[in-house]
């Protein structure tokens, strides 16, 4: 079984350890497979630009060095820890109100998607891409610091037929109700400090590379949960 974690964050957003440090992390700790999944907000309202102002979000112009980062750290990580390093984004679509609020982790990323367009253009263009859409935290959280995301679940009717899994676990987060309508399902650290490497994980039973990772996880066999406690 493969240890997975599919939903990381470092400085090129609002992750507090930088990438090479975050690849150690998680190298040294004993895990085969890992994504990069840095947020890229939306611009177009007060709590998007406030993300930008900061630069908490990936843009168009810093992309492709966020790429060849990861890029050059991935060779790295599979020359000294045999493990295999994902490129991702989170596209982060923060409102006001947590029911138009949503994330979305883009995995096997190619080329930059923005997350002011439509939920369907999104969508298409990860298709396109051959990227894994899943759906970050999509119930209520039980931290107090994070604000919930729950347009995607609440408007699962229309969206589900777009997303490839859910996260059934995010951090200490655990969400019943994924498993109850039984959606393709990982589990997740939503790493930003050193001590969220502690806690839900993905195991997956498949080969060491991307597409029977991408594979494993639409088909949803060969999937486990762990609670990583090292």
């Amino acid at each position: 079984m493969l240890l997975c974690d599919f939903h990381i964050h470092t400085t090129y957003s609002d992750g507090s350890v930088e990438l090479r440090r975050t690849i150690d992390l998680f190298g040294q700790a004993g895990f085969d497979v890992i994504a990069i999944t840095d947020h890229v907000v939306n611009g177009d309202n007060p709590l998007g630009k406030l993300a930008h102002r900061f630069k908490y979000s990936v843009t168009a112009s810093n992309f492709d060095q966020y790429m060849s980062d990861i890029r050059q750290e991935a060779e790295r990580a599979h020359d000294k820890y045999g493990m295999l390093v994902i490129p991702g984004i989170e596209i982060t679509k923060n409102h006001l109100s947590t029911d138009n609020s949503a994330h979305m982790l883009i995995i096997d990323v190619q080329d930059f998607i923005p997350a002011c367009i439509s939920y369907e253009e999104i969508f298409l263009e990860a298709k396109k891409q051959n990227a894994l859409t899943i759906a970050c935290h999509p119930h209520y959280m039980s931290a107090k610091s994070d604000r919930d995301t729950l347009f995607l679940w609440n408007n699962r009717d229309k969206y589900a037929r777009y997303i490839d899994a859910w996260e059934i676990a995010n951090r200490d987060d655990v969400f019943n109700v994924i498993s109850l309508k039984k959606y393709p399902y990982i589990a997740n650290s939503d790493f930003h400090k050193p001590r969220h490497l502690y806690s839900w994980k993905t195991l997956l039973n498949c080969d060491k590379e991307i597409d029977p990772i991408k594979q494993c996880i639409k088909h949803n066999k060969g999937v486990a949960l762990t609670l990583f406690r090292n």
